[in-house]
């Protein structure tokens, strides 16, 4: 089969979490681009609304359903909802994340137990429901896990303090390797994605104030961009990924390489 098929999502269902703007949309985007039907799941109808609209001036029609996956009794639901509309799910983006900024020592349990509700939890219900659902019984599946390069090592603490946002990516980490493990029997990929700093929604202010010292310690002397995952988002998500399984890649320039 020749490497361009390969790549071809036509007629993939691509449910991306987080999808309705930053990495989820740009991700949202490449994949729809390859042939996939994106559905993007996020929490406010509005940014949902926006980012269909934006994906169909590029010609990609995409389905959007209001979720916080923050709150397990949705994910159930939402699932149901999606296999009953769309038949299967075949490649799964777990995108969606919460951070908090603050010192270990003052940091708010509420905090914590918030980001580990949507980044731990809820990504972990949501596969669990779709995998025994849809990618078990097909016997394939594609899933990609965004996790975060603060998941691989510590951080600056005169960069960045978020201790509980480190402790869930780390978990993520850990999660697509057991995951891994255990599916590879059932046609079924997990990989995860780390990215570097790249200004977003949710880190363009910190950005602001310490960029030119992330600048200073990043090979490539340059922060990423919102469409630098979408080259692996989709290789992960095709059937060219079949024997990669259970592998951790850093997307960032090569700040964790010195």
């Amino acid at each position: 089969m020749s490497i361009k098929k390969e790549l071809d999502l036509a007629g993939k269902v691509a449910v991306v979490t987080g999808g309705s703007r930053g990495l989820g949309l740009a991700m949202a985007q490449a994949l729809g681009e390859m042939g996939a039907r994106p559905v993007i799941i996020a929490r406010k109808q509005d940014e949902l609304d926006e980012a269909r609209a934006q994906l169909a001036e590029r010609d990609i029609t995409a389905v959007s359903y209001r979720c916080d996956l923050g709150q397990r009794e949705q994910i159930a639901p939402l699932v149901d909802r999606i296999l009953q509309e769309h038949g299967r799910v075949d490649i799964l983006v777990n995108n969606a994340a919460a951070t908090w900024a603050a010192p270990a020592e003052d940091h708010p349990i509420e905090a914590w137990d918030k980001l580990v509700a949507l980044n731990l939890t809820g990504t972990f219900l949501l596969t669990q429901r779709i995998g025994k659902r849809s990618m078990i019984p097909n016997g394939y599946g594609r899933i990609v896990n965004i996790a975060s390069i603060g998941g691989l090592m510590g951080q600056d603490p005169n960069i960045v303090r978020s201790i509980a946002y480190c402790t869930t990516k780390g978990g993520i980490v850990n999660f697509t390797r057991a995951l891994a493990a255990e599916w590879a029997q059932f046609g079924i990929t997990v990989n995860a994605i780390c990215p570097g700093f790249i200004p977003t929604k949710m880190s363009r202010g910190r950005l602001d104030a310490v960029g030119e010292t992330l600048l200073a310690r990043t090979p490539s002397r340059k922060l990423g961009e919102e469409t630098d995952l979408n080259g692996l988002a989709v290789l992960l998500g095709s059937a060219a990924s079949r024997h990669i399984t259970g592998q951790v890649i850093a997307v960032d320039g090569g700040a964790t390489v010195v």
